[in-house]
């Protein structure tokens, strides 16, 4: 984990922060990074291609079927549509460094 971030949740300005103190770079320019890169990974997910990443893991979309459910307030039965998610598959390394 990066030293001085919130452990529940890692923003992109605190990504951005890092990287500039890691690299020596502007937190504008590095903010400009980030937001590239999430804006490229946002892309090439709506054309439906998957995202490897080595070593880290593979972002891909993955279609989920109409199925039954219920609304928790109610009780009453719905049926779910069909729809798209983005899933994520950590690689075997990042796996096994969490499980240490």
């Amino acid at each position: 984990m990066m030293p001085d971030m919130n452990p529940s949740n890692l923003t992109r300005r605190e990504l951005a922060e890092s990287i500039a103190e890691r690299l020596g770079f502007s937190q504008s320019s590095c903010a400009d990074i980030v937001d590239c890169v999430f804006d490229t990974m946002k892309q090439t997910l709506l054309e439906g291609e998957p995202i490897k990443i080595v070593h880290f893991g593979t972002f891909s979309v993955r279609s989920k079927s109409p199925r039954n459910g219920r609304n928790p307030r109610t009780g009453e039965a719905i049926t779910i549509k069909k729809r798209q998610t983005v899933g994520f598959r950590p690689s075997r390394q990042l796996r096994e460094e969490i499980n240490r």
